[in-house]
């Protein structure tokens, strides 16, 4: 069962887990279980997908429940008319806060490549981040003796596909179980030895204009699961503000 995080007559928002995609696609032409597919069997109804979280990454996901709302949502999201908040572990230390301005060339579905096979002009992409904690580890995974990490808070100020994880990779700091633009060696010993074999990308707030009448609507999604854990592993916990991370997720850690 999906965790619902609010519903009403126009629209229904799920924190979608990761590992699971949002809709059937060619890139994941072997997976058999979607968001879209178990919510709409959940809720016996149809829905819409209006916007997409890459299958790594967890929180909050929005769905319309008519063409209607479908489309002002949609029209919304394309016009950026959201303000989104992720949170993420990366490597290393970054500046304690920094703007990154760093377009990005589009980058396509199979499908889209048999109509455009050129990937167009870089587009223009911003990300601002917020250094909420840090930790070092003494393990040697790579060539010096400790390893140091970060939690991240990171806000788009664009919508370029995989944005958050490209510009972190462009500064340095990859997000942890990245498998594409991350670092292999990290990724393993999180899996391997910290409990956390998926990517450390989660979207935990997401402010949007109601198709209704446009009043803003914020939706939040407190961490849960392995991302959980490791906070609380970390002792990050307190830098996240009281509700961030679910009850539950903690008292079930060993």
């Amino acid at each position: 069962m999906l965790n619902i995080l609010y519903r009403d007559e126009r629209i229904i928002v799920i924190d979608k887990p990761s590992g699971l995609i949002v809709h059937r696609s060619v890139l994941d032409w072997h997976e058999t279980r979607f968001a879209l597919q178990l919510l709409r069997d959940q809720i016996g109804q149809h829905v819409w997908a209006v916007h997409r979280l890459d299958k790594g990454t967890s929180g909050v996901l929005v769905f319309a429940l008519d063409k209607d709302a479908a489309r002002h949502l949609s029209q919304a999201f394309e016009a950026q008319q959201m303000e989104k908040c992720y949170h993420a572990v990366v490597r290393g230390w970054p500046q304690p806060a920094g703007h990154i301005d760093h377009a990005l060339s589009r980058r396509y579905d199979d499908a889209e490549k048999r109509h455009d096979p050129s990937k167009g002009e870089p587009q223009a992409a911003q990300t601002d981040y917020l250094r909420l904690a840090t930790i070092e580890l003494p393990v040697m995974i790579e060539r010096y003796p400790v390893s140091r990490y970060a939690l991240m808070q990171l806000t788009p100020h664009s919508g370029r596909r995989h944005q958050l994880r490209r510009h972190m990779k462009h500064i340095a700091h990859p997000i942890i179980g990245d498998s594409t633009f991350g670092k292999g060696v990290h990724n393993r010993y999180f899996a391997e030895h910290l409990g956390a074999a998926r990517m450390l990308l989660h979207c935990s707030a997401l402010t949007l204009p109601h198709p209704d009448d446009g009043r803003l609507l914020t939706l939040q999604a407190p961490f849960s699961g392995e991302f959980a854990h490791l906070v609380k592993r970390m002792g990050w916990q307190d830098s996240l503000g009281t509700g961030s991370i679910q009850p539950a997720a903690l008292q079930s850690e060993p």
